[in-house]
């Protein structure tokens, strides 16, 4: 029997950032990685301050950015690289009025430090309003973020390939197959729908597409553009483009309805000829008030959830991994904006 602190199920941003507090201060644990690409693997990596619809910020969103710059800074320390990319959100403008929003909005307290003043042009796509520039925006390498930690992981012998079995599961006495642990946290996404435990957490999937084109005509490649969608490039010379939102087509293939407004999209920004070479879906795990769903197991003070990280999984799952954290060996109180408490 191998004893260790905790176990870990769930391989996504909530997981791994998890993990992260883990590492950082020297717990022993395990995760568990069914090998599936899941929502957060398949995600942009957009790290972003700003709801660029209604030209707002959201709660923490400094606090959040900090957070994650600090953290990236010490997960640095064991994989060699920083996976932040400073590409910030160009935003297009529809037209003089979403300007002279952006403009009235950027005096305020909350968004001064977000908002560009100045607006820019750019080359190639078409933005006849010009754009505004988020400050402080800027990407995450998801592929070689997941990439070098599972690697880690697997190295440190931390990383165990299969799928959690909940019936092996003996949460009385803390025991699963040939583990013994103090704590078990399930950091699942959708697949928490399956969890006899935390099935009936307040989640709902948001089904989202994105295409990899190759574009005929260079845009500007140290930048992220934002219209309807999110345009950047990747590592292997295709371009991101996506992603949708879907409550309603929540079936486990590619949905062709989401690709053609993904097209159609991508037209009305790029004037030239390109190519999808690539479709990508995942659901991400919504929640009806977009907070996170962090808590404890009712009958079984050594279970919990860290789910609910919907569109913003990077910032959500960096800021509250540590807010768990605490609450777990600490027991500092979760935030009641975030704690699963606040649906009962």
């Amino acid at each position: 029997m191998k004893h260790i602190d905790y176990i870990i199920v769930g391989d996504g941003y909530a997981g791994l950032f998890f993990a992260h507090q883990l590492i950082k201060n020297n717990k022993s644990f395990a995760i568990w990685s069914e090998g599936r690409k899941s929502a957060s693997q398949v995600s942009a990596g957009i790290v972003n301050p700003v709801v660029l619809k209604k030209f707002t910020t959201f709660w923490k969103a400094q606090e959040q950015i900090d957070f994650l710059k600090d953290t990236l800074n010490e997960i640095e320390s064991y994989t060699g690289k920083n996976y932040l990319i400073s590409s910030p959100i160009h935003r297009i403008f529809h037209d003089e009025n979403e300007q002279n929003l952006w403009l009235k909005k950027s005096d305020n307290e909350e968004l001064s430090s977000f908002l560009d003043k100045n607006f820019d042009h750019l080359e190639v796509v078409k933005n006849n309003f010009n754009t505004g520039k988020v400050n402080q925006s800027a990407r995450l390498r998801v592929s070689g973020f997941f990439t070098d930690l599972f690697s880690f992981l697997e190295k440190e012998e931390l990383l165990v390939k299969e799928k959690f079995d909940y019936e092996k599961l003996d949460a009385s006495s803390g025991s699963y197959k040939d583990f013994k642990f103090k704590h078990i946290v399930f950091c699942e996404g959708m697949g928490v729908k399956e969890n006899p435990f935390f099935s009936d957490i307040a989640v709902t999937p948001n089904k989202g597409h994105h295409i990899k084109v190759k574009l005929s005509e260079a845009i500007p490649n140290d930048i992220t553009i934002k219209k309807k969608h999110f345009l950047f490039p990747t590592d292997n010379g295709l371009h991101f483009y996506g992603g949708t939102y879907d409550r309603e087509q929540l079936h486990h293939h590619v949905d062709e309805s989401a690709v053609t407004q993904l097209v159609n999209g991508l037209s009305e920004i790029y004037p030239y000829d390109f190519e999808v070479q690539e479709v990508n879906f995942g659901f991400r795990p919504t929640v009806k008030d977009r907070r996170p769903i962090i808590g404890r197991h009712e009958t079984f003070k050594n279970l919990y959830v860290f789910n609910g990280l919907g569109a913003r999984g990077i910032l959500n799952g960096c800021y509250f991994s540590k807010s768990l954290y605490q609450f777990i060996e600490e027991n500092i109180p979760l935030h009641e904006e975030v704690s699963s408490e606040r649906f009962k």
